[in-house]
């Protein structure tokens, strides 16, 4: 049986009902069927159907009861009533108790499949939207804009100077800056935090769908196109629309956009209605857009309507005194998330990530640090950033030997010995062990991932 196959249950008295629906279109989904309702029933606590075609009109239990029942079992098991008896009141309360959509017998099975694929349609859009929710409640609990550095409170005031305007804000930063957090906040601080917030990578979408993906497309408009689709300017209304990357938007898609910004309305891809919207533009880019001006790859009238508001995001690298304060937010924030209880970082780690110059920005702390999270291993940071250095050059961890000449530091003096003494015990242990590293882990009573990075630091060889 094909997994992939969305499981249709059809319960009906009649039987060449089922037959007839199963012969149609049974290449296209998984048929089951029940002769009544109370079979119907088990048959929907066993197979967990996607859809359930289902007859008003049968012997015992009646198709309004049996749907009363399956929707107190599931409520999101999606219903369609079939019915040779059309009378209106069966229509209001069938679609009242909860069922999506109701087919008259005699039908045609043409018909079914356009109301199955309709009804599906809609399923899979609520899921993405209830999907969707729970993503941006996630986020809007967990991500802000973390920094107390002067930069970053610069831009915090910004944002809360302009999040409730209908002015354009251009994020500019490296990648893992945190542009898509400020778009965010932007929306979150402003009247329209209740309506949608629609984000589109314009570098991730082939040049020749982004128009139709922007703006949508009419029936007919290119080859595939079987019905009308909203694009994503027109699922944003009343709500923002978050542009990432839009110095990749290509130059014939740019003076569309300028048109949404100047007077909000545009053209569906085939249309001839212009549609007029109500939506918060809010660009990003890590391009360098004056270059792009001077490359001819961005119009420059687009450019100045783009920028009346630029938000420069620094590099982590720039502010590196809130690497404390991030290192904090993300422990808290995912040993909620795993529900975990570990511990704050040493500060001797805490001290080499604020050396560290992160090329991946703070996208690349967090992801370091919920790693150190979920395997509960602080030495997993020395690990990455050595591995990165051997890369870039950018860090070189010290040797744990007298090396700077006139070092009174009894703390440092005091470390360089005992690391010497941990080296001499390691080398010693290994030896009697002949090299077996787990043997020489439980002798030592660490981890064997603690004795794998101490052979590393001490450069210990057999």
């Amino acid at each position: 049986m094909d997994q992939d196959k969305v499981k249709i249950l059809v319960i009906d008295d009649d039987p060449k009902v089922s037959w007839l629906l199963s012969e149609s279109l049974g290449k296209t989904y998984e048929i089951v069927s029940a002769k009544d309702g109370p079979e119907g029933l088990q048959m929907v606590s066993k197979t967990k159907p996607n859809l359930v075609l289902l007859d008003i009109k049968m012997p015992g239990m009646e198709g309004l009861e049996v749907l009363d029942r399956i929707k107190s079992m599931d409520q999101l098991t999606e219903v369609i009533m079939l019915s040779g008896h059309g009378e209106t009141k069966n229509v209001v309360e069938s679609i009242k108790r909860g069922a999506s959509e109701f087919i008259n017998k005699p039908f045609d099975v043409k018909e079914v499949e356009i109301h199955i694929q309709n009804v599906l349609e809609k399923n899979h859009l609520k899921k993405e939207l209830d999907h969707l929710k729970k993503e941006l409640k996630d986020r809007s609990q967990y991500e802000t804009l973390v920094g107390d550095s002067f930069p970053m409170l610069q831009i915090k005031t910004v944002i809360e100077q302009v999040a409730d305007s209908e002015l354009t804000v251009l994020i500019r930063g490296e990648s893992g800056t945190g542009k898509e957090i400020v778009a965010r906040m932007l929306h979150t601080l402003s009247s329209r935090k209740n309506e949608p917030f629609i984000k589109v990578n314009c570098a991730a979408i082939p040049r020749e769908l982004l128009e139709a993906e922007l703006f949508g497309y009419e029936k007919g408009a290119f080859t595939g196109a079987f019905k009308t689709k909203q694009g994503r300017f027109e699922t944003a209304n009343k709500g923002t629309i978050f542009l990432d990357e839009i110095g990749d938007m290509p130059l014939e898609l740019q003076s569309k956009l300028l048109q949404v910004l100047e007077h909000y309305e545009f053209m569906r891809v085939g249309g001839i209605k212009t549609i007029k919207v109500d939506t918060r533009i809010v660009c990003a880019t890590n391009r360098d857009l004056n270059k792009a001006l001077k490359d001819q790859t961005i119009r420059e009238d687009l450019f100045y309507r783009l920028n009346e508001v630029t938000l420069n995001l620094p590099p982590l690298r720039e502010r590196r005194e809130d690497i404390p304060l991030l290192i904090e937010h993300f422990l808290q924030r995912y040993n909620t998330v795993y529900n975990k209880k570990y511990h704050p970082l040493s500060s001797k780690t805490v001290q080499l990530l604020q050396e560290y110059d992160w090329p991946g920005n703070v996208r690349q702390l967090e992801n370091l640090i919920k790693q150190v999270v979920v395997r509960e291993d602080e030495e997993i940071i020395y690990d990455t950033i050595k591995m990165s250095s051997l890369h870039t050059g950018s860090y070189a961890a010290p040797t744990p030997s007298f090396t700077q000449a006139k070092d009174y530091s009894l703390k440092n003096r005091v470390g360089e010995v005992v690391a010497q003494q941990e080296k001499s015990l390691i080398s010693e242990v290994l030896s009697k062990t002949n090299w077996n590293r787990r043997k020489a882990a439980q002798l030592l009573e660490v981890s064997y991932r603690s004795l794998l990075y101490k052979i590393k630091e001490y450069q210990l060889t057999g």
